[in-house]
């Protein structure tokens, strides 16, 4: 009974000078609250046999608490987990003119949904629909909150309480186990499944399409691929068949890149510039994905079609806000100049960074982990691959390097490179890698602040405790 009777008061906790910088940082309501949540721990404690606690104890609990409560859940971390366009992660790091203009945007007023050559009201695809335009080739363009509001918008507009022709093989499944076939439903139109899972025929498409039918629709594979014994049908043929029957043919592209990867040495992935060639009356693909911008949903194609998905009034509650825009917006004018956008684009620089160049951060690093992980685990440099992620190009790799961080415990192995994977995520910026047979492996492919990730590697001291304790 004595030591809850020593334990100090809330206005004592207070005035202690450990706590007066919180104070002015976070106000006395927060950190009061903290201080109160702690005392009732520390009574709780001591009711239960436990020692009793002094106030510099007390402060230092009090510190941590507030400290932990003030830090923003959302944060930054190194991806280095090996795979470029993380969805967990974030996907695509915006470039330094889209978060000048995103900053822009949200300090001052904007002419967002304004027109200043007539002082009336404006749309907010002024600010993107004549870049997408070029790009694309297409003659209108909109621009939605995500790729699977796109698809939601597009066959709500065009296909409600209709049937939707689409082959068997192509009904994906995408992040967060939401699948094509219930878009479909939620956006009221039927879907007609067509030939099987590893072969449709022109046939198929033609025989499925009658009266009842509001569009075709092909959906890009692009989170896996069927192979063996297969057949599809080109884009060209299902536009040739669409029109004659004047049916629309929708494309969803789902990661969808706005210049051919090719000429930077890396694998084909189908633009929207080809497919809107082959036929597509509307293309759908993501922002956020492989074309590097913030998430969004872009649909571009025929003018009518497209001022028709424009009036549904399901649009507005899809629609993207003025940071989203301005990002956009910037992201899109470095497309302007295809030679210089390697190295202004964080996802293609990422994508097409030399070999060589990764390695030798790999050893850098590999150099001061050895250093301050010696007696807990071996650290080595080990050649990896990389992938694009997000369902762009699932079955293609590319070359990399990292270190690999192998515990010296060997009973219990399993558990120790999961504490040594949870001591890097509690650095100041967490480390996300992954662990791979009692492994944990850091990518470095997409390690572009190498200062600030080493200037943090001393604060793995403690490390050994955690790692022999589990």
């Amino acid at each position: 009974m004595s030591s809850l009777r020593a334990l100090p008061s809330v206005d004592r906790l207070l005035r202690h000078a450990q706590l007066a910088s919180r104070l002015d940082r976070h106000g006395r309501p927060m950190v009061t609250g903290v201080i109160r949540r702690v005392l009732a721990a520390a009574r709780d404690e001591i009711a239960g046999g436990g020692a009793s606690l002094d106030d510099e104890m007390l402060v230092d609990r009090v510190a941590r608490a507030v400290d932990a409560q003030a830090t923003p859940s959302l944060r930054r971390v190194f991806n280095l987990t090996g795979t470029i366009l993380h969805t967990n992660l974030g996907r695509a790091p915006l470039p330094a003119e889209a978060i000048d203009a995103v900053l822009n945007t949200a300090r001052e007023p904007s002419n967002l949904e304004f027109d200043l050559e007539t002082g009336k009201r404006g749309d907010r695809d002024d600010h993107i629909e004549a870049a997408l335009c070029q790009l694309t080739g297409a003659p209108a363009a909109t621009v939605v909150n995500n790729n699977a509001a796109a698809v939601l918008l597009v066959l709500n507009t065009l296909a409600l309480r209709k049937e939707v022709p689409t082959s068997r093989g192509e009904l994906i499944e995408i992040g967060g186990s939401f699948r094509m076939p219930d878009i479909m439903k939620r956006a009221g139109c039927t879907l007609r499944e067509i030939g099987t899972t590893n072969r449709v025929h022109l046939r198929d498409y033609a025989d499925a399409i009658g009266p009842k039918t509001g569009v075709v629709m092909k959906v890009h594979t692009s989170n896996y691929e069927v192979v063996g014994f297969t057949s599809s049908v080109p884009e060209r043929d299902i536009a040739s068949l669409c029109h004659e029957r004047s049916i629309p043919f929708v494309v969803d592209l789902g990661s969808g890149m706005l210049v051919d990867l090719e000429r930077y040495g890396l694998p084909h992935e189908p633009t929207p510039l080809e497919t809107l060639a082959h036929g597509a009356d509307i293309v759908t693909f993501s922002g956020d994905k492989l074309l590097g911008g913030p998430q969004a949903g872009l649909i571009v194609g025929r003018a009518d079609l497209v001022a028709a998905i424009k009036r549904n009034p399901l649009r507005r509650t899809l629609r993207v806000d003025k940071m989203t825009v301005a990002a956009l917006s910037a992201v899109l004018a470095l497309y302007s100049d295809p030679d210089r956008l390697v190295t202004r684009l964080p996802v293609l620089r990422y994508l097409t960074r030399p070999f060589d160049e990764i390695r030798a951060a790999a050893e850098r690093l590999q150099i001061a982990l050895a250093a301050v992980l010696d007696g807990v685990a071996t650290v080595r440099v080990l050649e990896c691959q990389s992938q694009i992620g997000s369902g762009a190009l699932p079955t293609r790799t590319i070359r990399s390097a990292g270190v690999a961080i192998a515990p010296h415990v060997r009973r219990g192995a399993g558990r120790s490179v999961h504490a040594i994977a949870a001591a890097f995520r509690r650095l100041p910026v967490p480390v996300i890698g992954r662990i791979l047979d009692d492994t944990f492996v850091l990518d470095v492919r997409c390690l572009d602040d190498e200062s600030v990730f080493l200037a943090q590697v001393s604060r793995l001291d403690g490390i050994s405790e955690r790692v022999t304790a589990q």
